[in-house]
């Protein structure tokens, strides 16, 4: 029947060197054996040793694209990435809550992989206030959770804090990604569900450059398992091991951050 097969859609910038951004939400879905669709907010010129050159897309044809993705598909469960500006961010929300795309899940890009942050004073209030609200699942890696919070995490008990703070911005399930640095053996997320259920999901730290487009690989799995009819819980922990995976298996691509390898 029309529109039966498991059909998710991320709203994202295109990243020109295939690793992270839409290119990366795209290759996960095929990897997971989804219809991916895809609502384009800005363009990245760029490569493994960074950013170039960007371009935000026109209000107006982000409008159209959400209308002509909402008079076709049945969308099952739709997740964000970076968006640049406040304008951006309004109009994303504006749509999300005019059209049923399903369940949300919100990547919460905040940094580059280098610190940088992306997100202006209004960009971040914007996302803070009015999307994060929204999510079903919100997926903060260790420094964005803190950012969002404003609270530095050193303990296990800390990421238990921000976990709370995070689900009373709205979100009703909570993932954040432990830290990825050498100093450790064993990588930990701390994960908080709308039902007060916590848990953990831990792998081995991976010395590794080739880690771009990872947090955008969580996000896409979790968004695909949802659309394949996986709660939650299961979602997650299903998409925590996929990226890990990919994570693992590298690829030799690019000169400096290369892609992860989602064919693993």
């Amino acid at each position: 029947m029309i529109n039966e097969f498991p059909q998710v859609m991320t709203i994202a910038g295109s990243d020109c060197d295939g690793s992270a951004g839409m290119q990366a939400d795209m290759n996960t879905f095929f990897a997971h054996d989804v219809y991916g669709i895809s609502i384009l907010t800005s363009c990245v010129a760029g490569n493994s040793y960074g950013i170039q050159k960007a371009q935000d897309l026109g209000i107006d044809f982000i409008e159209q694209e959400f209308k002509s993705i909402a008079d076709d598909f049945k969308v099952r469960a739709t997740k964000t990435g970076m968006l640049s500006n406040d304008l951006i961010i309004n109009t994303v929300v504006k749509n999300l809550q005019h059209y049923n795309f399903g369940k949300l899940v919100v990547d919460p890009v905040i940094l580059t992989k280098h610190g940088n942050k992306l997100l202006t004073d209004n960009s971040f209030s914007a996302l803070k206030n009015i999307l994060i609200p929204l999510a079903d699942v919100v997926t903060p890696n260790f420094s964005e959770a803190e950012i969002l919070t404003d609270i530095c995490i050193k303990k296990e008990d800390d990421m238990r804090k921000v976990g709370k703070l995070l689900r009373n911005l709205g979100a009703k399930n909570v993932i954040i990604k432990g830290k990825h640095e050498g100093s450790e053996d064993v990588v930990r997320d701390y994960i908080l569900l709308e039902n007060d259920d916590e848990f953990w999901l831990e792998h081995q730290y991976v010395n590794t450059t080739r880690i771009n487009g990872t947090g955008d690989t969580l996000s896409a799995s979790i968004v695909a398992n949802i659309a394949k009819g996986k709660d939650i819980k299961t979602a997650i922990t299903l998409a925590h091991n996929y990226t890990y995976k990919c994570i693992k298996n590298e690829i030799e691509v690019g000169h400096k951050f290369g892609p992860i390898n989602h064919w693993a």
